[in-house]
Formats: C-alpha cells, sequence, structure tokens
C-alpha cells in the first residue's frame, strides 16, 4: 500500500519533534572535594605537587558567583628550557572540577592566563601549572560567593 501525503507529513513532523526533545545527562548536583582530588589526579598523575611559583588572583569575597574574574600566573623565564607547558584550574563544588585548561609554549610570551569562572557556592579553586621539567606546582583560594550562580530569579 503506497504511503499518503498525510501520513509522510505526520511521520516527518514526529521526527522533528523527536529532533528537539533534549537528551538529558545527570550530574550531582555539587562536586564533592574527593571529586576534585580526582579531577587533579587525572591532569598530574602520581607526580607530586609543590607549592609556590604559582599565583592567582581571585577575589576572595564575590557577591556573585555568575562571572568571577580570576588571574594565574606563573614565575617562569618562558625560554624553550624552562618554560610552562599548562595551567589547569579546578574547583571543589561546582558538577564539572575542572574549569579549565589553558596550553602554552615559550613563544607564549608570558606565563599568565585571565578569564571569568561560574561558582556555585563558597569554595576552593585550584590552580596547578605543568612545567617543562615535568613539575607540578600549586595554589589555593578560598572564595566566598554570597549569591550562587544559576540561581537569580528573572522577571
Amino acid at each position: 500500500m503506497p504511503t499518503t501525503r498525510r501520513q509522510f507529513l505526520g511521520l516527518a513532523g514526529g521526527v522533528t519533534v523527536a529532533g528537539t526533545i533534549p537528551i538529558v545527562t545527570l550530574r550531582p548536583i555539587e562536586a564533592t572535594p574527593a571529586m576534585l582530588n580526582t579531577a587533579i589526579r587525572n591532569v598530574v598523575g602520581e607526580a607530586q605537587i609543590r607549592s609556590g611559583r604559582v599565583k592567582l588572583d581571585i577575589p576572595p569575597l564575590v557577591e556573585n558567583g555568575n562571572t568571577v574574574p580570576m588571574t594565574v600566573s606563573v614565575a617562569s623565564p618562558m625560554t624553550a628550557d624552562d618554560h610552562v607547558k599548562s595551567i589547569h584550574v579546578f574547583n571543589e563544588k561546582n558538577p564539572q572540577p575542572n574549569i579549565g585548561n589553558f596550553y602554552l609554549g615559550p613563544s607564549s610570551g608570558r606565563a599568565q592566563v585571565s578569564t571569568r569562572i561560574r561558582l556555585a557556592d563558597t569554595q576552593k579553586v585550584v590552580a596547578i601549572a605543568h612545567l617543562s621539567d615535568d613539575t607540578f606546582w600549586q595554589i589555593a583560594a578560598d572564595v566566598v560567593v554570597t549569591l550562587a550562580a544559576c540561581t537569580e530569579e528573572t522577571n
């Protein structure tokens, strides 16, 4: 039996509607310190992480967690023999603990990245630098968020 025009349009409309249904992935509402440690270990492996050489400029108190300015800089001459390979930023309580990965090289000029991040709540932010001699350096800062990200009402 041949397909009628009405059947074809009904089938095409059903496929269109089915294509607009979002795919929902379940994630924990809030990350845990264990998830933070796992995310860090996924980047550094079993390497020792030292303190120092990294500077994290982030406000200790922010009114709105939707746009928190952050700058990470590393003390490095950025030469071919001694440079920063990458900078990784992690947080403690956002659903995804790895905020960002920034890859650098000797031609980057200086080891510094600036961006804005979202913070779901008051939490610890950790920045880790991977240097060309395969050492890892870190710094952590606590940030108090008075209005968590994604909770503002729109009128």
